[in-house]
Parts: C-alpha cells; structure tokens; sequence
C-alpha cells in the first residue's frame, strides 16, 4: 500500500489522526519529516482537512470536517470592543463551540469575557488581538494587547516593588486597580476555571497549572509589550463553574466571594520563611476575607517571628477571620502550634 493510500486509510478509521499515528503504523519505514511533508501535499490538495496548530495539529477527510476547526484570528480597535458581542460572534460563527457540552460552554465564556474586559478596562492599548482554536482534545484562546501590561498596572496602582509582588497579589483575589468599577475577582477565577491559565507581559509571566496543580513565576527571554493572556480547556472538562465558585465561599449557599487559598512557598525565593515582614506581606489584603486557607506545600519550616504575624497577631487583629494552615510539615506544624498556645 502507498503511503498516501495508507494515510487515507487511517483516515476512513478514524474521525481525526495526528502524524504520530501514521509513523506509528509505519513502524519507522518513513521518517517524521517525510510522513508530514506526505500529509501537508494531501491537505494542500484538499485530500485532508487540517485543525489544530503547531504540536496539536490534527487530520481529517473533508467528510468529517464538522470535526476541523480553523483557528480563529481577530484583530479589534480596543475602544470598539464589547466583550459578549465577540464571543457570541465566534460562538455563533462555529459549530463545534456550539456542541461543546454546557458545562464547558460556561466556563470558556466566564474566563474570555473577563480576559476580554480586562484588556478593554486596563490595558489602554490601541488594539486588541484575539485567537480561539480547538484540537480534537482541548479549546485555548489567546487574547493580546500592547498597553501598560498588567504587572506593571498592578505594581504602579497598589505601589508594589515587583513584578512578582503582582503576581503574589493577583493570585489573593479581589485584586483590582479600579476598585470602584472592578470587583479584581475575574483573574482570580479565570486562572482556578482553566486547565491552564498564562499571563505574560514586558518579560514576566506566570502560569497556572490546575492539570499537575502548581504555579509558576518566570523571567522571559520574550519581552511581550503589553499583556498576552492564554487560557487552555480540556472539550470533555468536568468542571463545573458554580464549583470553583463554591470553594471560594465560606458558607454553603452564601452569595459572595470570602474565602481565599494562598500558596506560601510563592511568596519567598528559596525556602526560608523567618521574619514578620515576610508574614505580613502574605497577609496584605486578606482583611477582605472570612476565610483564609494558608497552604504550606513544600515549605519546610518557618520562623517563630513568621508563625507569630500570622498565628496571633493577625489573628488578634481580626479574630472573626479563620485561618486555616494545609499541607503543614512537623516543623511548621510545632512552630504555628507554639505561637498559638504559648
């Protein structure tokens, strides 16, 4: 069998195929670079349809393209932007988005019209771009601007020192720099709803990864002008909406956004957690909450001076506050133990 028949084949078996599929039943006869050179001239000929991008990119016959998606790639005058027009647009536009089950529906409208306002907001870039593209596994979209870059806002509106003081705070929640307009709650939640969420701008990025569950800061080789936003769902998701919404409420049934989870170890560079001032830039702005879970994943000890900030000064401060420490090593445990039954 020639290859091209051998191609087509697996494309009568199978609603979409990757390259990888073809070199596997090849059983290395061809090498990758030839095998896809094959199925490019197949697509270039319309023999297939192509969807997906880079190494999501994925196959099909003309007869199952319901099953193909373009990507999309649209390019706005940021003051001209409404943010549920453009997503009912692309919605409207394609069915497989139209299919997605409704669950998912939710939470790819949730996380890319908050993206999309907060550019429209914040961001005071002339234009705004945005890319949506789905593979036979997962729906990203991408939204770009490049204006003042969202560490950079947060740092000048809250007088931070860093970029990675911005992060630190973005990740508490009901961090905003229009307070009066903005609740600071949609990065918050964008970063918990999607498998996996990416803010990258002017040299910085950070990323959440709810798939392997942790979070990253990072220095960039790339400095990106202004702010890209990645936000990357699986199609068959079960998440929920009003469940990532529920584990941020102190009380069943309650309307409002009081709970927060801090991941300790993302606040101090290596894993020394000694003084009151490292404490007290944890617990920057979470007077706001009723709940504060303390996660100390990692974290190998702390410091009495640290321990007593958190574990009674703060807590004396605001009594009707729980804090909750997690995932609290012997050592931590000892030292939060000590400062709060001296």
């Amino acid at each position: 069998m020639e290859i091209n028949d051998l191609i087509l084949d697996i494309a009568n078996k199978n609603k979409t195929f990757k390259t990888a599929d073809v070199v596997k039943r090849l059983g290395g006869r061809y090498t990758r670079q030839y095998i896809s050179s094959k199925i490019s001239k197949m697509v270039k000929d319309k023999l297939l349809l192509k969807g997906g991008s880079t190494s999501g990119a994925f196959y099909a016959l003309p007869s199952n393209s319901d099953q193909v998606f373009e990507n999309i790639r649209l390019r706005f005058l940021r003051d001209s932007v409404e943010e549920h027009r453009v997503f009912n647009n692309i919605r409207d536009r394609y069915k497989l988005i139209q299919e997605l089950p409704e669950n998912v529906s939710s939470l790819l409208f949730y996380g890319f019209t908050e993206m999309l306002n907060n550019a429209i907001e914040h961001s005071e870039s002339k234009y705004v771009e945005i890319e949506v593209f789905i593979d036979n596994k997962n729906l990203t979209f991408v939204i770009n601007d490049f204006g003042v870059g969202v560490f950079r806002n947060v740092m000048e509106k809250r007088g931070l020192k860093s970029e990675l003081e911005a992060m630190q705070d973005l990740l508490k929640g009901k961090t905003t720099t229009q307070p009066h307009s903005h609740t600071g709650e949609g990065i918050f939640f964008t970063s918990k709803v999607a498998d996996l969420f990416e803010l990258d701008s002017y040299g910085f990025k950070m990323r959440v990864d709810n798939i392997v569950e942790d979070i990253f800061f990072q220095e960039t080789k790339e400095i990106k002008k202004g702010t890209r936003v990645t936000f990357s769902i699986a199609i068959n998701s079960k998440k929920h909406l009003n469940d990532v919404f529920g584990k941020y409420v102190t009380e069943p049934g309650e309307v409002g956004f009081d709970k927060t989870e801090i991941l300790v170890r993302l606040f101090i560079q290596g894993n020394v957690y000694i003084s009151r001032s490292q404490a007290r830039r944890i617990l920057t702005g979470l007077d706001k909450y009723k709940t504060v879970v303390l996660d100390f994943d990692k974290v190998t000890t702390v410091g009495q001076a640290f321990a007593d900030e958190i574990f009674r000064v703060f807590q004396q401060r605001y009594p009707e506050i729980k804090i909750e420490p997690i995932n609290t090593s012997d050592p931590v445990k000892f030292m939060i133990d000590r400062v709060e039954k001296p």
